[in-house]
């Protein structure tokens, strides 16, 4: 029965993840899809340049709550849990961040994930979310662009959440963050060395 409630928990998780943030605000404020303008991506940043900062802003903070929400409730439901907390927690936010990044309701397609990511982080390694973070604005400040802030930052993450001494669980989910954001982030990658890529 425990297994039971934790999977469901997990497709939860999976399908709060999966609301695309930044298409519905496009659909509401604008009624466009925001996957047919800018860099034709549903995260915070295109909605920003498509359509205004405190849309952008919106989203920015919707989908940090689509990771940090579902990982909040599992600590508090299986605090109990010394020895399979951490597992369930973990479970529980790679299903949030998956959510986005294929969202069922886009037809398994989805963001980039930084900012789920990001939300996560803050929930279950807040130290190192924070050194991330840091790490974010300076190099975004500094280059004035924020796809190498980002990755920058994601890359660290795990360094940060090893030296922190976080859980060994906390350092792997924070590698595979870091290893599906460079995926997500190819094209980005293309133009930062062409580039070509759009600074702020």
């Amino acid at each position: 029965m425990q297994w039971f409630s934790i999977t469901l928990f997990v497709l939860a998780a999976y399908l709060l993840g999966s609301l695309p943030s930044g298409y519905l605000i496009g659909r509401w404020v604008a009624d466009i899809d925001v996957r047919t303008v800018g860099s034709q991506n549903i995260g915070a940043t295109n909605v920003a340049r498509s359509l205004g900062l405190k849309w952008g802003l919106l989203v920015l903070i919707m989908d940090m709550a689509k990771g940090a929400l579902p990982v909040t409730v599992a600590l508090s439901l299986w605090s109990n849990e010394a020895e399979r907390a951490s597992l369930i927690v973990a479970l529980v936010a790679l299903a949030a961040f998956f959510g986005h990044l294929a969202s069922l309701f886009l037809r398994f397609r989805g963001g980039k994930g930084v900012a789920t990511a990001f939300g996560i982080a803050l929930v279950l390694m807040p130290k190192a979310a924070l050194a991330a973070l840091v790490i974010f604005l300076v190099v975004t400040l500094l280059w004035r662009y924020i796809s190498l802030g980002s990755l920058t930052a994601l890359l660290t993450l795990p360094l940060w959440t090893a030296a922190t001494g976080y859980h060994s669980l906390y350092v792997g989910l924070s590698s595979i963050f870091a290893i599906c954001i460079v995926i997500r982030h190819k094209q980005n990658i293309r133009n930062l060395l062409q580039g070509k890529e759009r600074k702020l």
